[in-house]
This record gives structure tokens, C-alpha cells and sequence, in this order.
């Protein structure tokens, strides 16, 4: 669930994808950073986007509880496509929709960008990245002010993805938690499943105590496939993940 305060994307500053070409898009709170192998036409994702923040906005209007609601609620049979996953993935998660719109925005278009062509894709949307690569790639947590983690990054192969990589916190950015984690990376093949899991185990983390219980949640999830989680200097993760060396 996000709440409408903007959170500056300084983290971009820090990327390094020489080999893409890069594109910024800003389309009211979505604000998204795609790479990828050769130029994208803006009008093409400026298009997709207006789309499908109107098939959610246009679904809220209708049942403001997909907006507010931070527990599952089943929707409409005749729901657009993306509404019917943020519902489907938040079920699994046992959190509202919203808790994945993040998520499922950054997915739906990387795999747009995948029927149009484009053989390297990476957009990131608040932290949350879908990834599809030809080569290795490496992904940063940031966790703050944290001199103990904050060279930490992921190494992601080729043969993964296509790929979500999604980051909760409760300790920074915009995004509404009631945990203390530094942060929760879930790695997932649905982007909106990880964005939803992220939030929900981020949720149930208060204290040291809490770490492996939170881990048992995520890795209970079907389609989870890997799981980070820092709060302050403790590391705990299970599943697919590979730190650089």
C-alpha cells in the first residue's frame, strides 16, 4: 500500500548499465527507470502506462476497497488483466491489492517491452525490477546509512530471468509497513507476487526474534524463489540468491 508522499529516486544515481540505453518516465506517482538494449519511443511506454493505470484507477472507481482494503478481496470476473493478477498475487500474500501495484506496473511492461523486441529489459519502478538479461547482472540492496551492507549487491544470471526483484522496508521510502526491517528483498518470477511478499514479511518483522519466523513466511509462498532480509547488522536469507563476490 502506498501512501502518496514522493520518496526522491536517488538510488539511480548509483546504477551502472553502460551496455543499455536508459529512459526515465514519469506518469503521476509512477515513476519508472527502464533499460534496455536498443532506444525505446517514450510514446510507446508513456501509451502502455496511461493504460494501465487506467484499468486500475478505473477498477478503484468502481470498489474503492482495491485502493484502501490491506487484506485480499476477490474481484469482478470481467476486471482487466492487471487487476485480476494484483488481486490474485495480494491473495497469496494475504495482504490488499495495492500492496502490489508496484510490482505488477514494472511487470506488465517489461513484458511488453519483450513482445516488442527488446532482448535486454530492466525497469524498476520504487525498488521494484523486473529483469530480463542476456548477461549477468547486479543488483543492489540499499539499506540505509548501513556501513555493514551497503556494498551488498545480488548477482542474477541470465538463465533466471525473466525475473522479479522486489525490495520492502520499514525503515525507508514511501511505502506503508508496520515492521522495523532495514530490508526485504523477495526474488520471484511474478514481479507483482515479490512486491506483495516483500510487504507482508517486512510486516512481521519487529525485532531479531522475529527473523526466522518472517523467513518461514516468505519461503512458504509458492513462487518465491529467494528471500534476503536485513535489520540492522543481521542477514538472513534462504532460496535462489547469490551475493557478489
Amino acid at each position: 500500500m502506498k501512501s502518496s508522499r514522493y520518496m526522491k529516486r536517488f538510488y539511480r544515481d548509483w546504477a551502472r548499465a553502460k551496455d543499455l540505453y536508459p529512459l526515465r518516465i514519469v506518469a503521476k506517482e509512477t515513476d519508472l527507470q527502464i533499460f534496455t538494449n536498443k532506444p525505446v519511443d517514450p510514446r510507446f511506454v508513456e501509451e502502455k502506462i496511461r493504460n494501465y493505470r487506467w484499468e486500475i484507477e478505473n477498477y478503484i472507481n468502481k470498489d474503492h476497497r482495491f485502493l484502501t482494503a490491506l487484506k485480499p478481496i476477490p474481484v469482478e470476473l470481467g476486471a482487466a488483466l492487471i487487476v485480476k493478477d494484483m488481486a490474485e498475487q495480494s491473495k497469496r500474500a494475504n495482504t490488499g491489492p495495492m500492496s502490489t501495484v508496484a510490482g505488477a506496473i514494472a511487470g506488465v511492461l517489461g513484458k511488453d517491452l519483450l513482445k516488442a523486441g527488446y532482448k535486454e529489459v530492466i525497469v524498476e519502478n520504487g525498488g521494484d525490477i523486473f529483469l530480463k538479461s542476456r548477461k549477468v547482472r547486479k543488483v543492489g540492496v540499499y539499506v540505509g546509512r548501513s556501513k555493514m551492507w551497503n556494498k551488498l549487491q545480488l548477482e542474477i544470471k541470465p538463465k533466471d530471468t525473466p525475473l522479479g526483484i522486489c525490495t520492502s522496508s520499514g525503515t525507508l521510502g514511501h511505502s506503508l509497513s508496520f515492521g522495523c526491517a532495514d530490508s526485504v528483498v523477495i526474488i520471484s518470477k511474478s514481479v507483482s507476487l515479490a512486491d506483495s511478499v516483500a510487504t507482508a514479511t517486512a510486516n512481521r518483522i519487529n525485532s531479531k526474534e522475529d527473523l526466522q519466523r518472517a523467513l518461514n513466511f516468505a519461503r512458504s509462498i509458492k513462487g518465491v524463489l529467494g528471500v534476503v532480509i536485513i535489520l540492522k547488522n543481521n542477514l538472513i536469507t534462504w532460496g535462489k540468491v547469490e551475493f557478489v563476490r
